[in-house]
Order: structure tokens, then sequence, then C-alpha cells
């Protein structure tokens, strides 16, 4: 089964820097687009960057251009989201997430999330 596990979240201070990673699995990664969102507390889930199946397009939400970077590793099934000069408007829970043809549908399949505080 489609299985998608984030980890690497945890507590910085405002300016510093967090790599979240996603390893996937039950799906073949290299195929399909990756996502981060976040969601932070009374908010609703925001899509904050995109990477193509082949890793050669991104796409960032204004927020968090410029200071987030998405990339993957399709040799190793991962996909990654290094965070840099982090605020505390970043706090947030961070997910990956993709979408997969299901029986002639598109469904989406999301992480569990990590945690992300930022706080001094």
């Amino acid at each position: 089964q489609v299985q998608l596990v984030e980890s690497g979240g945890g507590l910085v201070q405002p300016g510093g820097s967090l790599r979240v990673s996603c390893a996937a699995s039950g799906f073949t990664f290299s195929s399909y687009a990756m996502n981060w969102y976040r969601q932070a507390p009374g908010n609703e889930r925001e899509l904050v960057a995109r990477i193509s199946w082949r890793g050669d397009t991104t796409w960032y939400a204004d927020s968090v251009k410029g200071r987030f970077t998405i990339s993957r590793d399709n040799l190793k099934n991962l996909a990654y989201l290094q965070m840099n000069s982090l605020s505390t408007d970043d706090t947030a829970v961070y997910y990956c997430q993709t979408v997969l043809p299901v029986g002639g549908a598109s469904r989406a399949f999301w992480g569990q999330g990590t945690q992300v505080t930022v706080s001094s």
C-alpha cells in the first residue's frame, strides 16, 4: 500500500534551518510529482512547494519563495524540503502528499505529518 512517512521536524530558533524528509513506498515514486503542505493551528492546510516527477520543475508559495527548496531522490524514493531563514510564521505541521490514479480517478495520499516549531 501507499505510504508516505515524514521525518526531520523539530524545534528551531528564528533564522535557523531545518530539512524535513518524506520516505515514499508502495508506488512508482519516480513517476509522480510530490508536494509539501503545511497546516498551522487554526489555519487551513496550504500548499508550500511542489516538484515534478523528474525533479526539473518546482513551484513555491510566495510565503516561502527564496527560503525553501524542494528536492527529490528518485533512487532512494525520498522527497525533501530544505527550510532556511525560518520565522515563527513557519510553525506548522508539514505534510508530504502525492496524487495517484486509483480506479480511474485521482486520489491524494498524505503522510502523517511532522511538526516544525520555530521559537526562541
